[in-house]
C-alpha cells in the first residue's frame, strides 16, 4: 500500500551496494514484489493526490543516489538531502537508520548534504513532506547495509548466514562469537556496484521507530555548541550588512556620502548592489553604524504608496463569484467574508549567509531548503557554470517556510562579487520585518446552504495577494503535471488544490483560489493557504451548528468524512471536557484539520473577560488569553512521538499568534513593524497554562506530514472559542489588527535602529 493506504509491512525492495572501500549502500529504487451524511461530498483533489504524494513521487527516481556509509570505527554516516531548521529531522532520520541497521542511535551521524543537482527534485524541504518522502528509501538503504554486514560476518566466522543476528552494532553467531560492524566495514564493501533485494523489518519488531527519543543535537543546543548559519566562520569573511530602502523593493539612485562612510572606523568596503548599499566592516556594530550613516537617494519600490485598505479593496474586487444562491423558502444560508492580514515570515535566526566569490568559482554557506535552485540562480547571476558554485547547507535557527527562499545566499554572493572579498552577511531584524518574506494578505468568502439539518452546499472563494513559489517547487509541479488530479489550472491554483481540503460532507463543495498583486515579497509560512482557509471554514461550521440547533462537537462529528478525523475529535472532546460549564466571557472552541495524510483536532479555551484582556505587561500586547489547549494528532505513524509533540506545541503557538495578535500593518508602501517588540507573537504571558498533546496510536503504518499540521487547527479552534466567548463571530485576523497600533513605528530612514546599549529594561 502507499502512504494513503495501509501498513508498509514486510514488502521486498531493491537497493544498491556501491563500489567503495568501505560498505556504502544506496536507497530505494523500486519494489521487488507485490459515518455518512445525507448529502455526501465528492473527494477534492487533495484527497486524491496531495503535496506529500507529489514530493514523494518526484523524489523517487533519484532515491538511489542517497547513501548510507559504514566506517571502520563502527559508526554510520548519512548526508541528508533536506534542511534541518529545528524540526528534528536529523533525529528522526537517525532513528530510521538505527532501526534497520541495528546500530545504536548515538553511533549514527546525520549531516546535511551540499547542493547536489543530480538529485533533481529530491533535495527540497517543505510542506511537511521530509519524513513521508524519505521513510522508505532511508530504511531500504539501512536494510541493504545490514544484509551485507551479515553476509560478511558469515564469511569471516564461517557460520551459516541464517543463524546470524545483527544487534547493537555487532553480528552475533549462535555459538556466542561476535564481530563488530567496524571490523566488517571494509569486508562488506564491494568492488563493483550491484543491485540487491532486501526485506524491511516488520513493524511488530520496531524498537526505535515509534519510541520517544531526545533529539540527537539536544546537548549541543543547550550548551551553546550547536552551529547555526550565523555561526559559520570562513577565513577572511568579515561582517556585512545592507542599507535597505524605506519602501518595499525600492532601488538605489545614488549615494550622497560614499567617501565619508568608507572612511568610518572598521569599514573596509561600501558598494551598491541590487537590494541596497552593502557595507563590510570589522564588526557588525561598525556595520550598523555605517548603515545608519549612509545618505541614499532612493527610487520607488514595487508597492509604492500602497496601504492595506487599498490591498483589501483590490482583493474584494478580484473575488470569484459564488454560484449557489440561497433559496429563502427552501433553504437557509450562512454567508460570511473574512480578512487575513499580512504576517511576518521572520524566523528566530534572521537571514544570513557566508559567500566567497572569486572570478572562476564561488562558495556559499547558508540554511537552504531548496539548495539546488539556489545554486542554479547564484551561478546564473554570477555568470559561472553551475559546477563552479558550491553551496553548503547549514543548519538554521528556524524557518517556517522562510528558508525556501535563498534571498540571503544570493545577496551574499552578489555582494562578495562586487567587493571581491569574502563576506559574512547578516540581515538586521528590522530588515526581515520590512523587506523580508510575508504571508500574503487574503480574504475568504464563504457561503453554506442548509435545510432540514443537512448541509447542501459549501462554497469558499479564497482571494490572496500572490504567493511567490519561485523557489524550485514550480519545476517539480510542472514535471509531475501528468499525475496531478487537476487540469488547466494556473500554478498557484494547483498548489491550492493540492494543499486545501474540507474534512466535512457538506454536499456540493467547491474551494477556489484567485490571486492579485505581485508587488510584495511573499511566501508560505507554516502552511500555504490552510490556516486561513480552515479558520474561515470552522467559524462557518459553528454557525451551521447553531443554525441547525446542534452542539458544535456533535455537528462536526456527524459530518466528518474520515474515521481518523472523528477519532482525534473525540479524543480532544473527552480530555478537554467539552461542554463543561464556564464563566461568562470564557468559552471553548473546536477545530479539525486534515492535511498531508494526517489529522489533528484542537480544543481551545479562551478568556475574554475585561480583567484579562486589559491586563498590563510592560512593552507588550496582552489581550484575550488562551488558557487551555488539548491537541490530538494522527500522523499515521509517528517516527519520534516526542519530536511530534514538540512540533505540535510550536504549531499551536503559531496558531494562537495569527488568530489573536500577530500581523503587519502596511502604510504607504512599507510595513510599520520593525522588531519582535512590535510584532506581537505569542509570548509567555499569552501561552496556555494548560497544554496537553496526544499522539494517537499508529493507524496507517507509514508517516504523514506533521510540521505544519497544528497551525491551522489551533488558529481555527482559538477563533471559534473567541466567537463563542464574545457572542460575535470574528471576521478579521488577527483580532487585534484594527485596534490601537500599540507602538511608535521606527523611522524608515535610517532603515535600522541604533544598537542597544542596555537591554535590561526589557528583561521581565
Amino acid at each position: 500500500m502507499d502512504g494513503r493506504g495501509g501498513e508498509l509491512g514486510r514488502r521486498r525492495f531493491l537497493g544498491y551496494v556501491l563500489a567503495a572501500s568501505t560498505l556504502t549502500v544506496a536507497a530505494q529504487l523500486g519494489e521487488a514484489g507485490p459515518a455518512a451524511a445525507a448529502v455526501p461530498s465528492l473527494p477534492g483533489p487533495a484527497e486524491l493526490y496531495d503535496l506529500t504524494d507529489l514530493v514523494t513521487d518526484a523524489a523517487l527516481p533519484t532515491s538511489g543516489l542517497i547513501l548510507v556509509q559504514l566506517h571502520e570505527d563502527g559508526t554510520a554516516s548519512f548526508a541528508l538531502p533536506r534542511a534541518e531548521v529545528g524540526q528534528g529531522i536529523t533525529t528522526s532520520t537517525a532513528m530510521l537508520i538505527a532501526e534497520e541497521l541495528e546500530l545504536p542511535l548515538e553511533r549514527i551521524r546525520v549531516t546535511l548534504a551540499d547542493a547536489r543537482p543530480e538529485l533533481l527534485f529530491n533535495q527540497l524541504t517543505g510542506g511537511s513532506t521530509t519524513t513521508a518522502s524519505t521513510y522508505t528509501p532511508i530504511r531500504v538503504a539501512a536494510a541493504v547495509a545490514r544484509g551485507r554486514l551479515l553476509a560478511a560476518a558469515a564469511e569471516l566466522l564461517g557460520a551459516p548466514l541464517a543463524g546470524l543476528v545483527a544487534r547493537a552494532g555487532a553480528v552475533l553467531a549462535p555459538d556466542g562469537r561476535s564481530v563488530g560492524y567496524g571490523e566488517l566495514a571494509v569486508r562488506a564493501g564491494s568492488a563493483v556496484t550491484a543491485q540487491v533485494a532486501v526485506e524491511l523489518k516488520d513493524a511488530s519488531r520496531f524498537e526505535v521507530i515509534g519510541t520517544g527519543r531526545t533529539r540527537v543535537d539536544a546537548l549541543a543546543a543547550v550548551t551553546g555548541r550547536k552551529q547555526f548559519a550565523m555561526d559559520v566562520q570562513v577565513p577572511g569573511a568579515l561582517p556585512t550588512m545592507v542599507c535597505r530602502p524605506p519602501t518595499i523593493n525600492g532601488t538605489v539612485r545614488s549615494v550622497r556620502n560614499l567617501a565619508e562612510v568608507r572612511a568610518m572606523p572598521g569599514v573596509t568596503d561600501v558598494v551598491t548592489v541590487r537590494t541596497g548599499v552593502a557595507v563590510r566592516a570589522r564588526t557588525f556594530g561598525q556595520c550598523v553604524d555605517a548603515v545608519r550613516a549612509l545618505s541614499v537617494d532612493w527610487g520607488p519600490g514595487t508597492a509604492e504608496g500602497v496601504s492595506e485598505a487599498g490591498v483589501l479593496q483590490e482583493l474584494r474586487a478580484a473575488e470569484l463569484p459564488l454560484v449557489v444562491p440561497p433559496l429563502p423558502l427552501l433553504t437557509k444560508a450562512v454567508d460570511a467574508r473574512f480578512t487575513f492580514h499580512f504576517a511576518s515570515n521572520a524566523a528566530l535566526e534572521t537571514n544570513c549567509a557566508v559567500a566567497d566569490v572569486r572570478p572562476d568559482r564561488a562558495e556559499v554557506w547558508a540554511s537552504l531548503k531548496v539548495p539546488i535552485a539556489a545554486q542554479e540562480e547564484i551561478a546564473a547571476r554570477l555568470g559561472l557554470p553551475v559546477g563552479a558554485v558550491t553551496v553548503h547547507v547549514v543548519e538554521g535557527g528556524g524557518s517556517f517556510g522562510r528558508k525556501l527562499f535563498h534571498d540571503a545566499a544570493l545577496e551574499a554572493a552578489e555582494v562578495s562579487r562586487a567587493m571581491g572579498k569574502a563576506v559574512r552577511l547578516m540581515w538586521h531584524r528590522t530588515d526581515d520585518f520590512r523587506q523580508g518574506r510575508v504571508h500574503p494578505m487574503a480574504t475568504s468568502r464563504v457561503r453554506a446552504t442548509y435545510s432540514l439539518g443537512e448541509v447542501l452546499s459549501y462554497e469558499q472563494r479564497h482571494t490572496s495577494v500572490a504567493t511567490d513559489f519561485g523557489h524550485g517547487l514550480g519545476e517539480m509541479v510542472t514535471a509531475m503535471a501528468a499525475k496531478l488530479p487537476v487540469a488547466d489550472l494556473g500554478f498557484s491554483e494547483t498548489m491550492f488544490a493540492l494543499t486545501t481540503q474540507s474534512p466535512y460532507h457538506f454536499g456540493v463543495t467547491t474551494q477556489l483560489l484567485s490571486e492579485v498583486d505581485h508587488g510584495f515579497n511573499t511566501g508560505s509560512m507554516r502552511n500555504i493557504y490552510s490556516p486561513n482557509v480552515r479558520c474561515a471554514q470552522e467559524l462557518v461550521v459553528d454557525r451551521l451548528a447553531k443554525g441547525t440547533g446542534r452542539d458544535p462537537y456533535a455537528f462536526r462529528r456527524q459530518f466528518l468524512k474520515e474515521e481518523r478525523a472523528r477519532a482525534v475529535l473525540d479524543k480532544v472532546a473527552e480530555l478537554g471536557k467539552w461542554g463543561r460549564a464556564m464563566p461568562a466571557g470564557t468559552a471553548q472552541g473546536l477545530a479539525v484539520h486534515p492535511e498531508y495524510h494526517s489529522f489533528v483536532a484542537v480544543l481551545a479555551e479562551i478568556d475574554c473577560r475585561p480583567q484579562t484582556v486589559g491586563r498590563s505587561v510592560p512593552h507588550a500586547y496582552t489581550g484575550p488569553r488562551v488558557t487551555k489547549v488539548v491537541c490530538a494528532v494522527d500522523v499515521g505513524l509517528a517516527v519520534n512521538p516526542r519530536g511530534l509533540e514538540a512540533q505540535m506545541m510550536g504549531g499551536i503557538m503559531d496558531g494562537i499568534a495569527v488568530a489573536l495578535s500577530s500581523s503587519l500593518h502596511l502604510k504607504d508602501g512599507r510595513f510599520l513593524e520593525g522588531s519582535w517588540d512590535q510584532y506581537y507573537y505569542t509570548r509567555q504571558w499569552n501561552t496556555p497554562p494548560e497544554l496537553e498533546i496526544v499522539v494517537m496510536p499508529t493507524t496507517t503504518g507509514v508517516p504523514g506530514g506533521a510540521g505544519e499540521l497544528a497551525v491551522a487547527g489551533a488558529m481555527a479552534a482559538v477563533a471559534c472559542a473567541y466567537g463563542r466567548a464574545t457572542g460575535t463571530m470574528p471576521t478579521t485576523f488577527p483580532i487585534n489588527h484594527d485596534g490601537p497600533l500599540g507602538f511608535e513605528p521606527m523611522p524608515a530612514v535610517p532603515p535600522i535602529p541604533q544598537s542597544p546599549t542596555d537591554g535590561r529594561s526589557r528583561t521581565y
